[in-house]
């Protein structure tokens, strides 16, 4: 598995909470922390060198209906876009981003998609995507997220329509996983 990138404009890396402490000495001048709300802040972090962090707090979650769920909201995505456009205009070159969630597949993975959107707006959503697969073969972009994003991106609708390709792509290769994300509430990921 290839967890790193150069983008050209920078490195990222993409990884679950339980792989940080094997990037501690990777020179990471950026970190993008996703976490449950109630989840404790890794302490791998004490290990890494000095970095700007952006830490957000919500759930693994597509839909806003859920009792006692904390789902993605426009504020949220807004700061990962933030995050991602002020890395390239004033970090050192070359920075290197790493973005992670609990595992590493879904929250991760749409924000490691939606920076790269906002930081390289001719790069189309396909490639984006395919980029976010190699690093992560199990890549499975939150849709809310994504959809939120490609909104305040003014994309029109083409990074949701790369993310269902993936979906539908890991669903055929993996069925388990599809089962997985139905099971969990996320069946209109698959629809």
């Amino acid at each position: 598995m290839r967890e790193t990138s150069n983008t050209g404009l920078f490195k990222m890396t993409i990884c679950g909470i339980d792989e940080l402490a094997g990037h501690v000495d990777a020179c990471v001048t950026h970190v993008l922390s996703i976490l449950d709300p109630t989840t404790p802040e890794p302490e791998a972090f004490s290990r890494y060198r000095v970095h700007e962090r952006l830490e957000l707090r919500f759930h693994d979650v597509i839909e806003t209906d859920l009792p006692g769920y904390d789902p993605p909201q426009p504020h949220h995505v807004a700061a990962v876009l933030e995050f991602g456009r002020t890395m390239v205009t004033t970090a050192e070159p070359p920075p290197h981003l790493l973005v992670h969630c609990h595992m590493g597949i879904s929250r991760s993975t749409a924000a490691a998609a939606l920076v790269m959107a906002a930081t390289m707006p001719d790069r189309g959503p396909a490639d984006i995507m395919a980029e976010i697969a190699r690093m992560r073969p199990k890549a499975w972009p939150n849709l809310r997220m994504i959809e939120i994003g490609d909104a305040m991106l003014d994309r029109g609708g083409s990074l949701i329509r790369a993310v269902r390709d993936r979906h539908r792509e890991l669903a055929t290769a993996l069925p388990q996983v599809a089962s997985f994300m139905r099971d969990s509430g996320r069946a209109r990921e698959l629809d």
